[in-house]
């Protein structure tokens, strides 16, 4: 039995030790800008001491964020494949150090979360452990150099030049570039991640820029098909496409904690730690500030909705969606706020008739979508989001709200058709009568959808891929060319 103990404990001995970094190399995204979006989120005002804590040093400045911020440790991007590789060696014995830049409060989180570490280096508030401060501290916990070294970009150079082994995961093309230089060759490659173009058109949602093609229809309905109209609509979709996309970059930004905790949602590039947030800091200042750019060859009024159309997304996604109903008629207001802009852009006037039907189906439509996450939740038996708003108890009472709005869009509907305006615009109006049934099926086929928790949960996405919204949408369109 003691021959047995013996020869385990030579063979644990022959093992050098393992030492892995944090950020970009255990974890996908890196922790301390991870912990400056969350500080943004939870305590923006904080932002404002950021410049004369970086003023202090590296060390107090990531000091400074561990404070103020208690990051989810238990929901990182890990890198699966290495993070298998760091469990095998640890069951086998192997000694394994957990060596990073980042703060050692959150070091020593993130080693107590996974188990596998038998010790902990990070920056204490005085020194930013990194590069050969890191090497220099490795060596003498150590005694030596005699171990490996894990990392993924250019500040683990003088640790992977340093160690007696070096592994890379995630590497950069820079370290790449640097090793080879150095004829350093890295004994084994973790790679885990997406190309940085398929993340990026991931992040940017071009599917949802579907929603924006209402821009197009009050020239459309207001019968006027000019080239100038329909060029400034064009223009105008640019815009709101553009805008869009940065703004849905800047709350997945913000929102990278909490959808880390989704089940589907942890998937999105940010969150998975596939893109990184400056790449989507600098990408989403591009893509407004084209929006506004191009907005400028339109009418000045634009311009304003387009300013207000940013300003209620980025107000929504921070605050308006965790208030209920308030959530809901915001939802509308951006749906109605396109068909607004798009009459600013070809100065198309709306009718109170189209604005009053607009803001009736989209605030159903807004209402199904709530609606639908929460049968949802209830057949699966989830529980409720936090913040949210609603309680499973109040399903009901939205059914209710929302039927209710859909009819009431109907009713306005049916009214101008009986109304004396209809007439500037259609030779035989009497026909539009056969649009109402097709409203009433298809709005009716969505609230029973959504109430056997079939529909998803976007139901403008639900609109364009579904076989008999398409077919009744095509309907209602030979319909009006009739009416005409």
């Amino acid at each position: 039995m003691s021959q047995v103990v013996a020869q385990s404990e030579s063979k644990v001995k022959e093992f050098k030790p393992l030492c892995v970094d944090l950020d970009g190399t255990l974890v996908k995204s890196d922790t301390l800008i991870d912990s400056l979006l969350v500080l943004a989120r939870t305590h923006p005002l904080l932002l404002l001491r950021l410049p004369g804590q970086v003023l202090r040093g590296k060390a107090q400045f990531k000091s400074f964020v561990t404070e103020n911020v208690v990051l989810d440790v238990v929901h990182l991007p890990y890198n699966r494949t290495l993070l298998r590789f760091l469990q095998q060696e640890h069951a086998r014995g192997r000694q394994i150090y957990l060596a990073t830049g980042a703060d050692i409060r959150l070091a020593e989180r993130v080693a107590d979360h996974l188990g596998v570490f038998d010790g902990v280096l990070g920056s204490d508030g005085v020194r930013n452990l990194t590069g050969n401060r890191k090497l220099e501290s490795l060596r003498n916990r150590l005694g030596g150099s005699n171990f490996v070294y894990v990392g993924n970009d250019t500040p683990d150079l003088p640790l992977m030049a340093g160690a007696a082994e070096s592994m890379v995961a995630n590497p950069s093309r820079r370290l790449n570039s640097k090793l080879r230089a150095r004829g350093i060759v890295p004994s084994r490659a973790f790679e885990e991640r997406s190309t940085l173009w398929r993340s990026l058109v991931k992040a940017l949602r071009p599917h949802q820029w579907a929603k924006n093609l209402l821009i197009f229809l009050p020239p459309l309905l207001s019968h006027s098909h000019s080239i100038q109209l329909l060029t400034a609509s064009f223009l105008a979709f640019v815009c709101f496409c553009s805008t869009a996309s940065g703004t849905y970059l800047v709350n997945d930004l913000l929102d990278i904690e909490a959808d880390r905790r989704n089940a589907k949602k942890r998937l999105r590039p940010f969150a998975s730690g596939d893109l990184a947030p400056s790449s989507g800091l600098i990408v989403a200042a591009l893509l407004l500030g084209l929006g506004f750019a191009v907005a400028q060859l339109l009418p000045p009024t634009f311009s304003y909705w387009l300013l207000l159309y940013l300003g209620s997304t980025l107000a929504y996604s921070l605050y308006l969606k965790r208030i209920a109903l308030v959530d809901v008629l915001a939802l509308s207001g951006l749906y109605t706020l396109r068909l607004l802009a798009g009459g600013a852009a070809t100065q198309v006037r709306i009718s109170h008739w189209l604005a009053g039907f607009a803001i009736f189906l989209f605030l159903s439509l807004a209402i199904v979508k709530r609606f639908a996450e929460l049968e949802n939740l209830r057949l699966t038996g989830s529980q409720i989001k936090n913040g949210r708003g609603y309680l499973m108890s109040d399903i009901e009472q939205i059914r209710t709200f929302g039927t209710a709005s859909a009819f009431a869009a109907v009713v306005v509907f049916a009214n101008y058709i009986s109304s004396q305006d209809v007439t500037v615009l259609y030779h035989y109006p009497q026909r539009l009568w056969l649009i109402v049934p097709c409203m009433i099926l298809w709005l009716c086929r969505v609230w029973l959808l959504a109430s056997r928790g079939e529909l998803d949960e976007d139901p403008v996405a639900f609109a364009l891929t579904d076989a008999a919204s398409l077919v009744m949408g095509a309907v209602v369109a030979v319909v009006v060319l009739l009416a005409m």
